[in-house]
C-alpha cells in the first residue's frame, strides 16, 4: 500500500504552541522572498543552453553525492546507479533508490528531496519500491515539456542570482553564452583557483603550463603567476564574478618574504614536493590572493577542513567528488593571523570563513569574526547544512558575533532542484531561533522581523556584492 506525501505546513517549527505562532508569523514575511544563491556548482551548461533535463536519475541522482553517498554505505555499487557508467539502466537506477528510501529518514537529504517531489512534481505518495515506475515516469515526463527547462525553473523558483564555481582554467563559453542569449536570468561565476594553487592536485603542473597558455605569462616564475591570477580574476569579474572561493585542507596561512616566496615557489614546481612545501604554499596563496582582493574587490571565501577523496579506491575509479569526502580537526586562530595581521584590519576587504568543525564555532570563529572588520562567518556548511546544524550555528556563533557578521544561507549544491528546499530549511529554522528570542523577550517582534529579511535576503547580497 502506497503511503501518502505530505508536506507539513509547521514543519521545523518550534512546538511550543505560542512560539510557533511566532514563528508562522515571521516565515509568511520571508516565505516568498526571491533567492540570492551566492555560492554552488550547478553546471552553467543548464543555463547556457536551455535544454530538457533528460530523466529523473540524470537530474536528481547523478549530480547528488549526498545521496548517492548513502547508496554506497549501505553497499549500492556507484556504477548500478549510473555513475560514471552509460550502460546503467537509468529506470533501474531509480528503482535502486526507490527501494532503499527508507535510508534516508531523518535526513536533511530526505527533507530536501520530499520537498522537490511534492512541491515541483506535485506527487503525493511517498517514494518506495511499489511507487519507483509512477515516480520515474511522472518526473521523466515533466522534464519532457518546456515548464521544466532549466530556465523555467530559475524562474518558478523566483531565484534572483546563482553563482556557479570555475577554475582559473575555465574559458566561462557558458557564461558567455548566457550573456548572449539575451536571457535576463543572472548566472554568475566564482574563481576557484584550488587546481593551480594546490602542489597536490591532480594535474597541477600541466594546469600550470595551460594557465601560463591562456594568460601569456610564465607560470614557472613567481610574479608571472601572481600575473596571471591578477588576469583570470579580471576576466571572471568582467564575467560577473564577486567572489573567489578557496577549498584547501586547512585554514592555514603564511606572510613570507618575496625572496621566500620565491624560493617556495620554485620547490613546489620541482619534480618531487613535500607535504610540508605543499602546504605552506596554500598557506601563502591565502595571503596573496586576500591582497589581490584588496585590489581588486572580489570576496574571498575560504573552505577549509575536508580530507577530500579518503576512498583511494573511489577516487580512481570516479574521481573526486562522488561522496568520499570526510570532516577533519581544523584550526582557525594561529592558522589565520599571518592574513589578518596584514589584512584583518581592512573594513573593504571581506573573508568569508566555512568550518566542517563546529568545535571552533563559540571558541574560534565567533570570536574573531566579531572583532576583525574583515571577517564574516559563512553559513552551516556541507554536513551541518541541516536543520540542528543550523541550530547548532546560530546557538554558538550569535552570541559573540551577533547576526550581522554573518552572511546568510549558501545552499552550496550540485543539485539544482534542492536550492529552493535549502533555502526553505534554512528560512524556517532562523524565524524559529528568532522567534524563540521574542519569546523570551530578548528582542521584540518587529526586530525579529526585520532579521529574518535579512538573513533569508540582505546579508547574502550584501556580503557577496550582488
Amino acid at each position: 500500500m502506497s503511503r501518502i506525501l505530505t508536506l507539513h505546513a509547521d514543519r521545523l517549527f518550534p512546538t511550543d504552541r505560542d512560539v510557533r505562532a511566532i514563528a508562522r508569523r515571521l516565515y509568511e514575511a520571508v516565505a516568498d522572498l526571491p533567492i540570492i544563491s551566492p555560492h554552488g556548482h550547478t553546471d552553467p551548461r543548464w543555463w547556457a543552453t536551455d535544454d530538457l533535463f533528460g530523466n529523473a536519475t540524470e537530474l536528481l541522482l547523478h549530480p547528488d553525492h549526498y545521496v548517492f553517498r548513502m547508496l554506497y554505505s549501505q553497499g549500492v555499487p556507484l556504477e548500478a546507479l549510473g555513475i560514471r557508467n552509460p550502460d546503467a539502466d537509468p529506470r533501474e537506477s531509480w528503482r535502486l533508490f526507490a527501494e532503499r528510501y527508507h535510508l534516508f529518514r531523518g535526513t536533511p537529504t530526505r527533507m530536501w528531496l520530499d520537498w522537490v517531489f511534492s512541491a515541483t512534481f506535485g506527487i503525493d505518495v511517498l517514494l518506495s519500491a511499489e511507487t519507483s515506475d509512477q515516480y520515474y515516469d511522472h518526473i521523466t515526463a515533466a522534464l519532457a515539456t518546456d515548464a521544466f527547462r532549466p530556465r523555467a525553473l530559475f524562474e518558478r523558483y523566483n531565484i534572483e542570482v546563482i553563482a556557479t564555481t570555475e577554475s582559473p582554467l575555465d574559458d566561462l563559453r557558458h557564461h558567455q553564452a548566457i550573456r548572449d542569449s539575451g536571457w535576463n536570468g543572472r548566472v554568475i561565476t566564482a574563481y576557484r583557483p584550488d587546481p593551480v594553487v594546490d602542489p597536490d592536485f591532480e594535474g597541477f603542473h600541466k594546469n600550470l603550463s595551460l594557465l601560463g597558455q591562456l594568460t601569456g605569462e610564465d607560470c614557472f616564475n613567481w610574479q608571472g603567476y601572481l600575473n596571471a591570477h591578477r588576469k583570470r580574476r579580471a576576466f571572471f569579474a568582467s564575467m560577473g564574478a564577486t567572489s573567489t572561493d578557496h577549498g584547501h585542507p586547512t585554514a592555514q596561512t603564511a606572510d613570507l618574504s618575496i625572496k621566500e616566496a620565491e624560493a617556495l615557489f620554485k620547490r613546489v614546481t620541482s619534480a618531487h614536493v613535500t607535504p610540508e612545501d605543499a602546504e605552506l604554499f596554500r598557506a601563502q596563496m591565502l595571503t596573496e590572493m586576500a591582497r589581490m582582493s584588496i585590489d581588486d574587490g572580489l570576496v574571498m571565501q575560504i573552505h577549509p577542513g575536508a580530507f577530500r577523496n579518503h576512498n583511494p579506491m573511489l577516487f580512481e575509479r570516479f574521481g573526486r567528488d562522488k561522496g568520499a569526502d570526510i570532516p577533519t580537526h581544523t584550526g582557525y586562530v594561529e592558522q589565520l593571523r599571518p592574513l589578518l595581521a596584514g589584512f584583518g584590519n581592512h573594513a573593504d576587504l571581506t573573508i568569508i570563513l566555512f568550518t566542517l568543525d563546529e568545535s571552533t564555532y563559540a571558541r574560534e570563529l565567533a570570536p574573531l569574526a566579531g572583532h576583525y572588520p574583515a571577517l564574516k562567518l559563512g553559513p552551516a556548511w556541507w554536513f551541518h547544512d541541516s536543520p540542528e546544524g543550523m541550530r547548532r550555528f546560530r546557538t554558538n556563533m550569535t552570541e559573540t558575533a551577533g547576526f550581522y557578521n554573518t552572511v546568510g544561507f549558501n545552499d552550496d549544491t550540485r543539485a539544482f532542484l534542492s536550492i529552493p528546499a535549502r533555502h526553505d530549511v534554512a528560512r524556517r529554522i532562523d524565524c524559529g531561533f528568532l522567534a524563540q528570542l521574542v519569546a523570551e523577550h530578548r528582542m521584540e517582534e518587529w526586530e525579529a522581523a526585520e532579521l529574518a529579511v535579512d538573513l533569508s535576503y540582505n546579508l547574502a547580497k550584501q556580503a557577496y556584492k550582488l
